[in-house]
């Protein structure tokens, strides 16, 4: 067993895997563009696009930054899969709320962020993020969450397996947890109804193990890119009707509605002087309201 407080090389590492994984999710992602044979095949697949940016910095403040990559494809109508390594100091309003920050308000947080918005109606969104934030403290948080505009058992019973499948590699708890933490989270309290089908969501992860906290949020992000794809291929020909069309746009709005009311991520990033296009990614590219 190891400290949970990351040396310098446990960062680095941290910050890596991440890069790592945005490269594979990309690269996948690119793939499925070219395999689209239903409609839309006649248009160009889709290309990520990226643009790197950085924090206002000096000597002794805040500094880092990210990189946005974003495909607005004829699979993807738009995904984005951003990553981010940055440091600085909270503000004191919110170090009284972030672990280990109320004594020293330093921070320093990497990770990996991702959303998908689709074009056909019968490809379930999804959304899927893991951190590491360091203060005093160390911790490691995300998940992985789907939310079809039409729900399907088939797939919901498939991505909630494989995520099972990771957790129980981990600890026997892990699932059980993690789930019903997601199902608390990802859930829309004015509307009183689950953003989605749920996955699972974990934060503050913290054994006292820094390699097994780690190896379980690589698992997560491997598990993701296993199961994902596969969900997509089933759909992605399926034919759609104006009506389909016009239910998932209302149904995105939900995904707004989320994300501006709760989020924390995007809470964070806004609250610690991130990217604001970065941030706001995870916006679909067009939605409605009746």
């Amino acid at each position: 067993m190891t400290p949970a407080n990351p040396t310098h090389d446990h960062k680095n590492l941290a910050a890596a895997w991440f890069e790592d994984l945005r490269n594979q999710i990309c690269a996948t992602f690119e793939t499925i563009e070219d395999e689209l044979t239903g409609k839309f095949a006649d248009r160009p697949a889709g290309r990520f696009e990226r643009k790197a940016w950085s924090r206002a910095s000096s000597p002794g403040t805040d500094s880092g930054g990210g990189v946005m990559s974003i495909m607005r494809g004829r699979v993807f109508e738009k995904v984005g899969v951003n990553i981010s390594t940055v440091h600085g100091t909270f503000s004191q309003e919110l170090a009284q709320t972030i672990p280990g920050a109320a004594a020293d308000p330093h921070f320093w947080a990497a990770g990996i962020s991702l959303v998908a918005h689709m074009q056909n109606p019968h490809v379930p969104a999804v959304h899927m993020n893991t951190r590491h934030i360091v203060t005093t403290k160390a911790w490691f948080g995300g998940g992985a969450d789907l939310t079809p505009m039409f729900p399907n058992d088939q797939d919901t019973s498939d991505f909630h397996a494989a995520l099972r499948t990771v957790c129980d590699r981990h600890a026997p708890n892990y699932y059980r947890d993690f789930k019903a933490w997601c199902d608390q989270y990802f859930h829309l309290r004015h509307r009183n109804e689950p953003r989605g089908v749920g996955g699972i969501f974990f934060d503050n992860l913290d054994s006292g193990d820094w390699e097994a906290d780690y190896d379980f949020t690589r698992d997560v992000g491997l598990g993701f890119l296993d199961i994902y794809p596969q969900l997509v291929r089933r759909h992605m020909n399926r034919l759609w009707t104006k009506d389909d069309r016009e239910h998932q746009l209302i149904r995105r709005g939900r995904y707004v509605e989320f994300n501006l009311l709760y989020d924390r991520g995007t809470q964070f990033g806004l609250k610690t002087g991130g990217n604001v296009e970065a941030i706001l990614m995870s916006l679909p590219p067009e939605v409605r309201w009746p």
